[in-house]
């Protein structure tokens, strides 16, 4: 069962996600908040594993909600939800530790398998998203040739790892792509995330992208 906490300053689109969320038989939605003060102390209090959550709320924001869920090591995976994808907010999110940004026009569909999804491990963006992403990849200054600084610890496998990572791969893509077991896969992500001093693979997806070495 997926243990989901809500936080959305409107009361009626919470009650809206709610519906949605409660008609899966394997999601239980635990607690609500209206800000990420809240959000954060919710989901510590009741064990969450996964908050959706708006980045505009009064008060304490979504952004400074997945910080503060991150300072107290939570488990709880934080999935975003807004209406705007502006670079602003997408970075933000990112750097704070969300492992997904989704669009509130989004099918009710399409969050059900986005809560899934991040609740396994994996990364998930909106297709806009994903395309600010790439974007800022192209105004990037290319790395021509060596090995980013910020990764110079790394060896080569582990680079090869972090690139697929930067592409959204899943640890079972990544291990196909690399003809590795998924078991090695996962070591090698936990190796890389100690090198880095990283907290999570949303994290590592942007060094990658910031350093230059993302699409190499």
């Amino acid at each position: 069962m997926i243990r989901i906490v809500l936080a959305d300053d409107q009361a009626l689109l919470r009650a809206g996600l709610r519906s949605v969320l409660a008609a899966q038989e394997d999601f239980t939605v635990v607690g609500e908040a209206s800000d990420g003060a809240q959000a954060a102390r919710t989901a510590q209090a009741l064990d969450a594993d996964l908050v959706l959550m708006d980045i505009q709320m009064p008060g304490v924001d979504g952004i400074e909600g997945v910080n503060r869920i991150v300072a107290a090591g939570l488990r709880a995976k934080v999935l975003m939800l807004t209406m705007f994808d502006l670079d602003e907010y997408v970075y933000g999110a990112l750097r704070a530790g969300a492992s997904g940004f989704l669009l509130k026009s989004a099918q009710p569909d399409e969050i059900v398998s986005a809560v899934r999804e991040v609740h396994e491990g994996s990364l998930l963006f909106a297709p806009t998203v994903t395309q600010r992403l790439v974007e800022a990849y192209v105004r990037t200054p290319p790395q021509t040739e060596g090995v980013p600084p910020a990764l110079a610890d790394l060896t080569e496998r582990e680079l090869d790892v972090v690139s697929g990572i930067a592409r959204g791969l899943s640890n079972a893509e990544i291990g196909a792509e690399l003809f590795l077991g998924e078991t090695t896969v996962k070591a090698h992500v936990s190796h890389i995330l100690g090198k880095l001093g990283l907290r999570d693979r949303v994290q590592v997806v942007v060094l990658a992208y910031e350093s230059g070495f993302a699409g190499r």
